[in-house]
């Protein structure tokens, strides 16, 4: 059997396809029964979090495994295999040892370094050995990666090469500034008791927010929380609780909601959202001092226009253009007869434009032509302008723009009221909302651009050698593990050989006394055991080492031991591990 995993992330999904994979508690229990009652796997683990899942495995066969365990998550997440195949990662045998491991560290996560996937870690363990398809490989495995993790943060300084999710989150929302002054004597709302809306709770606490309200659909566990967040050394906040029917409510009087629920619709609408902070925005003033719309009267002139003129209007138009010029971005300095009118037109429609020019001006008086006026080309120098021009676009067949209107100043947005932290997978809180005025919303997807280029600690070099020699050492003890059988067996066998031999003793020396078939017995028995110590050490030390996991079948073929006798072991050594073993 060999270790598997199949799974997706934020390092290689859009989290809009990680949001519809997402997994619920329930779909979680009913992959891991799928995947041991399927005939590659004899054991399954799921680890499920806000940016990854993944499916963990003990398989017989490699390309059958993928195949069926890859099905297997689509049908559970609801997005199609096609659609999720090209997101799936695989990772086997001791490459899948060194992925867990590196996200038990945190070498995986969004935010490098944080800590709360060694919790999330524990959770799928306990979730699998509650539903028995946790055998000695996963429970081994994750335990492992537990012992990992710890030391990585107990012997490195990784915490300090990123925070917590939560954490990561409110700097976004403080825009990289100090989260404590920050939330100094803001009002907060947490949506969700568990334990990430527990973290941010606590995380906003310490900051020094006013006032905390927790909800969530079960009310005792959001009192339970807010009175730990009451009770704490290490605060001073107010918290209370509240039914989930409250929020709206609430959100109308907080300043910063934070959200992460299991909820598979949206807590928070962009209409709620709007409901929430209207009134609490300044409304922008209708008129004001700056240019009016073109068309109307007194300021600058519209766009297309020169001062003192009606604007270009094209065919039929005022001043006859036979081309429709009302695109062009008047520029002061030019006229609508020279460079800027013609910037980036056609060699065919630049002829049309000099034929106007030429019989308006020069050619044959059907224009008078306007009094040159400070800024402006005058007629006779658009005509040469626009001849040189026409001899310029016959060789590159195009006229370059060569000045662009500036582009129109954006309004600028008012400071925000309402400060909203999506920490749910799938989002709990309507992405839309981030366009209202006075919102600014932090969500998953946001989180991902921004960690992207978040900086590493000179820690994390030494966080990699741990995990590879975790990995090295892990894969030494599961080779020396799948030997152990094979020698047990070969022991027994030994041993049933010297019972077997002492009964034909006795058969022939049958007044043989007690002491002296005693001694003969140790004897016989320590002559098997010098015999069999040193290939037993020996073929455990080489079976530990890469690729020794073919001394077990040596073992077997040279002293034909019996494989049901080796596999009886193998199943009596799991038997009493997994009922030794408990929640990690």
């Amino acid at each position: 059997m060999s270790l598997l995993v199949v799974g997706l992330s934020h390092r290689s999904a859009p989290v809009s396809v990680l949001e519809r994979a997402s997994l619920s508690a329930d779909a979680q229990v009913k992959l891991l029964q799928d995947t041991v009652a399927a005939e590659p796997a004899s054991e399954a683990a799921v680890l499920a979090t806000c940016n990854r899942i993944e499916l963990y495995a003990d398989v017989d066969k490699f390309h059958a495994g993928v195949a069926e365990l890859s099905t297997l998550l689509a049908q559970h997440s609801g997005v199609g295999l096609e659609e999720l195949t090209p997101y799936l990662y695989v990772h086997y045998e001791d490459r899948a040892v060194h992925h867990l491991f590196a996200v038990a560290c945190g070498l995986d996560s969004m935010v490098v370094g944080e800590g709360q996937i060694l919790g999330q870690i524990k959770d799928s363990l306990a979730r699998a050995q509650e539903l028995h398809s946790a055998g000695r490989l996963l429970n081994d495995l994750f335990q492992q990666a537990l012992r990992v993790g710890k030391r990585a943060h107990s012997e490195t300084g990784i915490d300090r090469a990123g925070q917590s999710l939560v954490t990561f989150g409110l700097e976004q929302l403080a825009r990289g500034g100090d989260v404590q002054e920050w939330a100094k004597g803001k009002k907060a709302l947490v949506i969700g008791a568990g334990s990430m809306s527990s973290l941010a709770a606590a995380t906003l606490a310490r900051a020094g927010v006013a006032e905390l309200v927790v909800a969530n659909r079960t009310f005792d566990r959001a009192e339970r929380l807010a009175q730990i967040l009451s009770e704490g050394d290490d605060t001073d906040v107010l918290a209370r609780a509240v039914p989930m029917e409250s929020v709206p409510v609430e959100l109308t009087r907080a300043d910063v909601a934070v959200s992460c629920t299991g909820a598979t619709g949206l807590v928070l609408t962009a209409e709620a959202v709007a409901r929430a902070v209207e009134g609490r925005t300044p409304v922008p003033p209708a008129g004001g001092d700056g240019p009016e719309a073109p068309g109307g009267t007194g300021g600058a002139a519209g766009p297309g226009t020169r001062p003192g003129a009606q604007p270009a209007t094209g065919p039929g138009g005022d001043e006859g253009c036979p081309l429709d010029l009302s695109a062009v971005q008047g520029t002061a300095g030019f006229s609508v007869l020279g460079e800027a009118a013609v910037a980036g037109m056609a060699a065919a429609d630049l002829e049309q434009h000099a034929a106007w020019v030429d019989n308006g001006t020069a050619g044959g008086g059907q224009r008078a032509a306007a009094p040159a006026r400070p800024g402006t080309l005058d007629p006779a120098a658009d005509t040469g302008a626009i001849a040189a021009l026409a001899a310029t676009v016959a060789t590159v067949g195009r006229i370059p723009e060569r000045r662009r209107p500036e582009p129109a100043e954006e309004p600028q947005r008012p400071e925000p009221v309402l400060f909203l932290l999506d920490l749910a997978m799938p989002r709990d809180i309507d992405a839309a909302a981030h366009r209202l005025a006075g919102v600014r919303l932090v969500d998953i997807e946001s989180l991902a651009e921004a960690s992207a280029d978040a900086p590493m600690a000179a820690d994390v070099d030494q966080v990699r050698r741990i995990v590879s020699d975790e990995v090295a050492a892990f894969g030494a003890a599961l080779r020396a593990a799948h030997i152990t059988p094979t020698v047990v067996a070969l022991r027994t066998m030994a041993a049933d050989v010297v019972a077997s031999e002492i009964a034909r003793l006795d058969g022939r020396l049958p007044g043989l006394d007690d002491k002296h078939r005693a001694e003969i017995t140790q004897t016989v028995r320590r002559v098997v055991d010098k015999l069999l110590h040193a290939p037993t050490v020996r073929v455990k030390q080489l079976a530990a080492e890469p690729g020794g996991a073919g001394y077990a079948d040596a073992l077997r073929t040279l002293f034909d031991l019996d494989p049901e006798t080796v596999a009886a072991v193998s199943r009596a050594e799991d038997s009493t591990t997994q009922r030794d073993r408990g929640p990690a």
